[in-house]
């Protein structure tokens, strides 16, 4: 049956850390660990090691992991367990447990809708604020619910105007600025947030000439943004550019590249000035005149009118794990640390508030995360602290919120009908590959496990424009893959008993 993460389950793992600490997993073997192999599993000689796997699968950097029994806590298997890796996406497994702990699971992040100087005859006297609750989920549909909630209310005019309020997270123009400028998953960052920081660009070509459009759509409404404009330049590279031009986000696009027609979401850097100007548009549609926002640093006394909730944060960090956004592991992580701090400047701030929490809470002896979500280059975790992270986790049910993990066969198609039951978060960066998770053996044995490899090698050799699709990157991450599930498969062969 499915576990449910109570906040009370969740701090019960802190208890549960003595024990451990009084058995195998105090620290970690110095040396990696060899199965030894039962008289009455001759069958098992013939299941490869964990190097013949590697090797098999022409995998070039380094592999580290650690493997370890649930119910006992015992390390069963080991390589390189104690070398700092990149975490990449796995990081946002340590940042589910941080958040969860820190601001519970039933926690929801709420955007208002407050006005200055009160009402008179359905008009606010001062202006109309939009004040940012650190949602990473808030959407051009909520936006559009929020301007008819206002109009419900008995608004109909606002003699001041619009302000918009970010300052609950410190801004960022960037998650990591060594991501080349263009890409969705490195969005600005701040107290509010729209569609995931991202802007929708599309164009169609006809009679020899492109249509463009730039739009912070949704699944019921396409509002037209001005914050964002796209010019397209006669040449074949590079693909975009971005500069911030007078205020706005000023893109070009290679006409060599357009083709006959397509679409992609591109990153906002001005998310405050990207939820006023949809939020204004929305607004405007029941009456409601507002024109340009205006970013302000403080807010003034005022009185909330709308409210918008997001989702639990239970759900709303299940969602994170399955699509793995980037923008909704700072966020959360943020706000994580601000309220242990009361105030925070910056990623590297807040993750290290992180790292100290994960060895007092997870019992992790050498974290060194630089953000939320693992794109920096410069965070590290060893395989054993993110197995010891792993099973205390596994008390309060931690497996329930993660993606399962399908297997697949020698021609690259899903197995339909795997036996190996895993349960994990993946992490992918170019020549860097992490999978750490909960395994259900085909015997019903329960294991934890992190598998982290990485080419540094290969990935120093890539400049920032090449970062969205280096040669060889998309390779090597497929042989990483397969590495993983050959591991996987011999843990389960070696300690779930299978005969079968």
């Amino acid at each position: 049956m499915t576990q449910k993460f109570s906040r009370r389950g969740f701090l019960s793992i802190s208890a549960a850390f003595t024990m451990f600490a009084q058995g195998g997993l105090a620290a970690p073997p110095s040396a990696s660990l060899r199965p030894v192999l039962r008289s009455d599993d001759l069958f098992k000689q013939a299941i490869p090691e964990a190097a013949e796997i590697i090797r098999d699968k022409n995998l070039s950097g380094q592999v580290a992991f650690a493997l370890a029994d649930v119910s006992s806590g015992a390390w069963l298997e080991s390589q390189d367990e104690l070398a700092g890796m990149p975490p990449a996406s796995v990081t946002k497994a340590v940042t589910a447990l941080y958040a969860l702990e820190t601001l519970g699971p039933e926690h929801r992040f709420e955007t208002r809708l407050a006005a200055t100087g009160g009402i008179k005859e359905g008009e606010i006297q001062g202006d109309l604020i939009l004040i940012g609750g650190n949602d990473p989920t808030l959407d051009t549909d909520a936006l559009a619910q929020m301007a008819a909630d206002l109009k419900a209310a008995g608004v109909i005019g606002v003699k001041g105007g619009l302000k918009v309020f970010q300052g609950s997270l410190p801004v960022m123009t960037h998650i990591d600025p060594a991501q080349p400028d263009h890409v969705g998953y490195n969005p600005a960052v701040s107290g509010i947030a729209l569609n995931y920081n991202r802007v929708h660009f599309e164009w169609r070509r006809a009679s020899g000439k492109y249509a463009i459009t730039m739009d912070g759509r949704s699944k019921k409404h396409r509002p037209d943004v001005r914050f964002a404009a796209m010019r397209i330049e006669d040449r074949s590279a590079p693909v975009y550019t971005y500069s911030d031009l007078a205020g706005r986000d000023q893109w070009t696009v290679a006409k060599g590249a357009l083709g006959g027609g397509g679409a992609r979401w591109l990153p906002v850097r001005k998310p405050a000035s990207y939820a006023g100007e949809v939020f204004s548009t929305l607004a405007g549609a029941h009456g409601i005149r507002l024109g340009s926002p205006e970013v302000i640093d403080t807010l003034p006394p005022h009185e909330v009118l709308v409210r918008h909730a997001s989702q639990n944060l239970r759900l709303l960090l299940r969602d994170m794990l399955k699509w793995s956004t980037n923008l909704t592991a700072e966020m959360v992580g943020l706000a994580s640390s601000k309220k242990r701090l009361g105030a925070v400047t910056d990623l590297r701030m807040s993750a290290n508030a992180m790292n100290l929490w994960a060895k007092s809470a997870l019992g992790m002896q050498a974290p060194a995360l630089v953000d939320h979500s693992g794109l920096g280059d410069d965070s590290r975790l060893t395989a054993a602290d993110m197995a010891r992270a792993l099973l205390k986790a596994n008390d309060a049910g931690f497996r329930s919120i993660l993606k399962s993990f399908g297997f697949r066969d020698a021609r690259g198609k899903p197995v339909k009908d795997q036996k190996i039951m895993v349960d994990a978060k993946t992490g992918t960066l170019n020549f860097v590959s992490s999978l750490a998770g909960y395994i259900t053996a085909q015997d019903g044995r329960e294991m934890v496990f992190a598998i982290f490899a990485a080419d540094m090698d290969e990935r120093s050799k890539i400049s920032r424009e090449e970062r969205e699709s280096p040669t060889g990157g998309k390779a090597w991450n497929k042989r990483a893959k397969r590495v993983q599930q050959g591991l996987i498969e011999r843990w389960d062969a070696l300690y779930g008993r299978a005969k079968t």
